[in-house]
Order: C-alpha cells, then structure tokens, then sequence
C-alpha cells in the first residue's frame, strides 16, 4: 500500500530535522516540566538537546535572570549524571545562588578566560568532551564560522551548549538552534503575605529553526518551571534588528 502524501511529507520533514541537528533521543522529555507552551513552539515539540542555544543579554539584570534560567535547565540535564563547565571572562556567576535552581555547585567547573577568543576556543574544545553534561559560555559576540565550529563539536559528543551573549554589537545569522532572551519580571505573593515571590521572568524566543517565535511569563518554584501567562506575539525582541 502507498503511503499518502501527507505520511511522505511528515517523514521528510523529521530527516530534514534530524539532519539539522533535532535528533529523538531519549533526554528531549528533562526540559518538559512547565515549559509546554515554550516547548510546543520547537519542531517536534521538543526543545532541542546535543545542540547549541543563545541567550540575548541586554544588560545586567538580564545577565542575571538568564544566568538563573539556564542554570535551571542545565540541572535537569545533570540529573542523570555528569558535570558542568561554565566559562566566562566577568566570573559573575554565584555558586551559592546555584542549589536555589536545583543544580550542584562542586559538579561545575569553572573556566576563567579574559579574551573573547579564548573563550569560543574553551566553549568548543568543552563540547567535544562526551562525558559532561552541558557546557556554559559568556561570550559577546559570535560569528557564524564560530557558531558552526560549536556546532559540529556537538554533533560528536552529544552535549548541549549554552552560550550567554552580554551585550552583543550585533545580532548576525547563525546555527544555533534558538535565539533567547530573558529579563526579570516582578515576582508576586499571596495576599498580606510578607517577604519575596518566586523568581518570574519574561522567556523570549526571538529565533528557533523550524519554530515559531513568542514571550511567556514563567515562574520558578524551587523544583520546576510553570507558565504563569499565554504567549505574546508582539514585542519589541521580536522586531530587534539582527543584522
């Protein structure tokens, strides 16, 4: 019996992923957990692992705040074993801040390099190393030969890469899987009740391959994710010039 178009089309559309570096393996389910809605707008619904994901910083506040969410998808990635290298020039990362976000400040390793240079040559010999977990970088700027050669690093050992852009000049094309930016949103508690909220930030998808784009509000618990608002579709990220 022929298969029907729409079957032909469906298998197409996974090889085309699949070679684009969205591969089914088992791990795609540890960044489910209160990231639906974010996770719907990937291909396969699935945010993607073994690949590179950038995150847009645009000042010190969204430093911080991605250095929380990423630090939080990077513990579910060390659940089932291995460490964390996270390389960087500010060493502006707060170990003690860590366990707040479910990941384990002696399994990371902390790389110190002042030149940019250094850092994309740490980041993609990092990659190469099949036994971590993930990899952190704090670069600023990124070109697309660059992204390429983390790219490939990734595609051998199968780990996942992080790279946390500060203040970027520009916003050049690149292969990376998705373009982030997060930014702090004032946290909320019940009524009369003193003290501080849980963590709140806007997630914006500004770029995924294959994907669609949009914001949400998500809040951290301590040991999950959950989606406070629906997506935005309108948004000044959104219309950001990228070159």
């Amino acid at each position: 019996m022929l298969a029907c178009p729409n079957d032909i089309i469906s298998r197409l559309q996974k090889e085309i992923l699949c070679l684009q570096g969205y591969k089914t393996i088992q791990s795609t389910h540890l960044f489910a957990t209160g990231l639906g809605p974010i996770r719907d707008a990937f291909p396969n619904k699935h945010i993607p692992v073994s690949t590179i994901h950038e995150f847009i910083c645009s000042n010190t506040e969204s430093t911080s705040s991605t250095n929380g969410f990423v630090s939080a998808l990077t513990a579910s990635l060390m659940k089932n074993g291995g460490a964390c290298i996270w390389i960087s020039s500010s060493m502006k990362a707060f170990p003690s801040a860590m366990p707040l976000f479910g990941m384990e400040p002696h399994r990371v390793i902390f790389v110190h390099a002042t030149k940019e240079k250094d850092i994309l040559w740490a980041a993609e010999e990092a990659l190469k190393s099949n036994g971590l977990a993930a990899v952190i970088a704090e670069t600023k700027e990124l070109s697309f030969t660059a992204s390429r050669r983390l790219q490939l690093a990734v595609e051998k050992s199968q780990v996942t890469g992080f790279l946390i852009r500060q203040q970027p000049r520009i916003l050049t094309p690149n292969v990376c899987s998705a373009r982030w930016a997060i930014s702090p949103v004032a946290s909320e508690l019940p009524a009369d009740m003193p003290g501080v909220g849980f963590p709140r930030w806007k997630v914006a998808l500004l770029k995924v391959r294959n994907g669609k784009t949009g914001e949400w509000i998500i809040e951290w618990d301590g040991t999950s994710f959950k989606t406070i608002t629906p997506v935005f579709r309108e948004s000044k990220f959104l219309h950001r010039k990228t070159g």
